[in-house]
């Protein structure tokens, strides 16, 4: 159960999960304390610690994890910078290993997909000796979210599936063809014979401006403006439209 906050940290429990450590974990985060003095404080606080797992990373980095003694063989967690990982009923260490060498090894990417392939590590690596089922991803960043009022960046979870981690990475690729942003240098000049086909392609589909037409397409987060145009809302408006 994972729960994150912008410029205060993150909070995952696991294990017999206890549901108020994530909550109560981010008001500590909040406050400025560090992520080991975050978990001492919630398992201290906690008569079921033993049968629990946590996983905190505050805003600077740091980062903290605990695997309490009556946790179901494999358990057990690393930390390093900007990263805690735990898991428990594991084929191995391996898996945890795994999931922690990935993430300091793709230092520089996007999280989202630093975090995909992590998982996509943990799991060949033997992951969960009971097989697959679920998956979740959750990143944040302060306006980072939609129409840049929301904090939320990327919030999916898999709760059933055979596949749960292809699933995931399934999703995210129509959540960020929905709201990803391309980078401006990337994005086409719209000069004039690109206007006129923009102009024949949307009045095929019965519209006049490209505006509304991504709004009902899900794609107005990728619309700004006339004179250049984003490579993703070219290449769905052509597929669309037809040859």
């Amino acid at each position: 159960m994972p729960w994150a906050e912008p410029h205060a940290g993150a909070v995952a429990t696991q294990s017999y999960a206890n549901p108020r450590y994530g909550p109560d974990g981010l008001a500590l985060l909040r406050e400025g304390l560090a992520a080991e003095e975050v978990v001492a404080r919630l398992t201290a606080a906690d008569e079921g610690r033993e049968q629990r797992q946590l996983g905190v990373v505050d805003a600077h980095g740091g980062s903290s994890t605990f695997t309490g003694s009556e946790c179901h063989a494999w358990a057990g967690g690393r930390t390093g910078p900007c990263y805690a990982a735990q898991g428990n009923i594991l084929v191995s260490g391996e898996t945890v290993d795994a999931l922690a060498e990935t993430f300091e090894t793709t230092a520089g990417r996007p999280l989202v997909v630093r975090l995909l392939d992590c998982l996509a590590a943990a799991q060949a690596a033997g992951g969960d000796s009971r097989g697959q089922q679920s998956a979740a991803l959750l990143v944040v960043e302060r306006g980072g979210g939609y129409a840049r009022l929301s904090d939320t960046l990327v919030d999916l979870r898999v709760d059933d599936h055979s596949t749960p981690i292809e699933e995931l990475r399934r999703l995210h690729g129509l959540h960020d063809a929905i709201f990803g942003r391309t980078p401006r240098s990337e994005w086409v000049p719209v000069d004039d014979e690109l206007r006129a086909e923009l102009a024949e392609r949307l009045a095929r589909l019965g519209y006049e401006r490209l505006a509304d037409w991504a709004g009902i397409e899900n794609l107005e987060e990728r619309v700004d403006g006339e004179e250049t145009i984003d490579p993703v809302v070219l290449t769905e408006l052509r597929r669309l439209s037809g040859s």
